[in-house]
């Protein structure tokens, strides 16, 4: 039977058995993957796992171990999805694949992308994928600098100092278990993003379509 599972520290938290399971109603096993040691991470994916999400830290460290990328993967130089085939392993960054979606529904020219890990670096290749006007912003940057844009993506963990300065028509927030910008007017919700990502991203590991509504169903 073929597994999969998600690897990363920490992981605890994670919804992602809950919608691997609502996805394909139980069929396949997903594992929570749990280390601070991406080496052990990365042989038990080798060894026993048809194929594995990654979240961080491990984003760059299994980019930079898979034997083939895809495009949007080359792109943000971090992946969060990795095939163990018997070509090698595979990437792909289903993060790219649900911003750029979402970005093509607000309509929005111009993008600003707070934060630069890998959820943040996925959100600034899709934003150029599309062509937009792009900015970057380091969280110690909002403090002394007024960000001002179409569309903002907001990837950090946390509320810091001057995100009250922030000026845009829609604001994308990564984070889906402990969100702080909800205030915002034109605030979509992190789990439309993780929603998208894994929605997509289930196909890729297995072949197969997920219930995309009983993955909804699934969120608390």
């Amino acid at each position: 039977m073929d597994r999969y599972g998600l690897i990363g520290h920490p992981i605890g938290h994670s919804l992602s058995p809950r919608l691997f399971k609502a996805a394909y109603n139980g069929k396949h096993p997903y594992d929570l993957i749990e280390t601070s040691d991406f080496e052990k991470a990365w042989k038990r994916f080798l060894d026993g796992y048809r194929a594995i999400n990654v979240t961080a830290p491990f984003k760059t460290d299994a980019f930079a171990r898979a034997d083939w990328k895809s495009p949007e993967c080359e792109r943000c130089g971090a992946t969060n999805l990795c095939l163990n085939t018997p070509e090698g392993v595979k990437a792909y960054n289903s993060d790219y694949m649900a911003v750029e979606a979402i970005l093509r529904e607000t309509g929005g020219r111009s993008v600003a992308v707070i934060g630069f890990g890998g959820a943040g670096k996925a959100a600034l290749a899709a934003a150029e994928g599309l062509g937009l006007q792009t900015g970057l912003y380091r969280h110690a940057e909002l403090a002394e600098r007024k960000v001002s844009a179409d569309v903002v993506v907001y990837t950090l963990p946390r509320a810091v100092e001057g995100i009250e300065k922030i000026e845009c028509a829609h604001l994308l927030e990564a984070n889906y278990k402990d969100p702080c910008m909800t205030w915002h007017e034109g605030y979509i919700p992190g789990t439309r993003w993780h929603l998208f990502q894994a929605v997509l991203g289930y196909a890729i590991m297995t072949g197969e379509q997920p219930d995309a509504e009983a993955m909804r169903r699934a969120y608390p």
